[in-house]
């Protein structure tokens, strides 16, 4: 995935922390492929050079590490697709991104001035289902345990300190085999694939390729506070669903009752994720003159999965 403007940018050297998961690889290999030096920060002994170790012990993130860098982006946290949410679970979703993002944080703030622009995952959960509402950057927190957890996650990127640049990357599902297709794929292939819940609630959305290339975009143009890291078209949960049904010529048509759902999944996992209806608008990143690649679900869709393609 090239960089949106066709260059680097103008960056150097970038330091990921999570960068073995879909969004931290697809980031590091775009960068790469443009000449950026990138350090992943992993959780076991380092095995290259571009390599530090990390959150293994007790010991803090050595400031060092970060000095000289354009940029730092913690993509840290276990995965929400996981389900049911127990409550040890929750204490896994909370810790995975709290813990890793306070010792960026303290890191950044080491190095004062010198410092480079943090970029800390965040997620669209943090507006909670706000039905009939446009969610801009500047829309209030929901009250959800989704949103609570994203409140939480951006307050620790703030301990970076006032004088601190942070960005608070707000990301909806990602449209990808890996990403939010990955639990439909199969239902689809079966033929088992139909509305969830009603079908009608709008779900934020981004195509893989987008989301790297706004990520990107946010380091190349030094932007600031939150991001609505989503595409700009509305969708409900049917225009997806159908889009990966004709795509794999499968019907869609069997309803998934909220019941069910509730009762396989959890209250809090089908109310944060599966019903919620959220119509996120990425206001910071077109204002600062971003186009998306896939403007529509159905183009997130084609991109993410071949014509007829029936595999899960």
């Amino acid at each position: 995935m090239p960089d949106p403007e066709g260059s680097a940018g103008g960056i150097r050297h970038v330091v990921i922390a999570g960068a073995s998961g879909l969004i931290g690889s697809a980031l590091a290999d775009s960068l790469r492929a443009d000449g950026v030096t990138v350090t992943t920060l992993v959780r076991r002994p380092a095995e290259a050079p571009d390599e530090v170790e990390w959150l293994t012990d007790a010991a803090p993130l050595d400031p060092d590490v970060l000095a000289g860098a354009d940029a730092v982006v913690g993509l840290n946290g276990a995965s929400i697709g996981r389900f049911p949410w127990t409550a040890s679970y929750k204490e896994t979703l909370l810790w995975s991104r709290i813990t890793p993002t306070r010792a960026i944080a303290r890191a950044v703030r080491a190095l004062g001035a010198d410092a480079p622009v943090f970029v800390s995952s965040s997620a669209v959960g943090y507006y909670g289902s706000a039905p009939g509402a446009r969610l801009t950057e500047g829309a209030p927190r929901g009250d959800s345990f989704l949103a609570d957890l994203c409140g939480e996650w951006e307050s620790a990127a703030h301990g970076a300190g006032d004088d601190a640049r942070v960005a608070l990357l707000r990301t909806a599902p990602i449209v990808h085999r890996d990403g939010v297709l990955k639990p439909l794929l199969l239902l689809t292939k079966l033929g088992v694939s139909g509305p969830i819940g009603r079908g009608t609630q709008i779900w934020p959305w981004i195509s893989l390729e987008d989301e790297i290339r706004a990520i990107r975009h946010v380091i190349d143009q030094g932007l600031t506070g939150p991001v609505n890291l989503s595409g700009p078209t509305r969708a409900t949960a049917n225009d997806l669903g159908f889009a990966l049904a004709v795509r794999m010529n499968r019907p869609f048509a069997l309803r998934a009752p909220v019941w069910g759902m509730k009762l396989a999944l959890g209250s809090d996992a089908t109310e944060a994720i599966l019903t919620s209806d959220m119509h996120v608008v990425p206001d910071a990143l077109e204002q600062s003159g971003f186009s998306f690649e896939h403007p529509t679900v159905e183009d997130a869709v084609a991109a993410a999965v071949p014509a007829g393609d029936k595999a899960p």
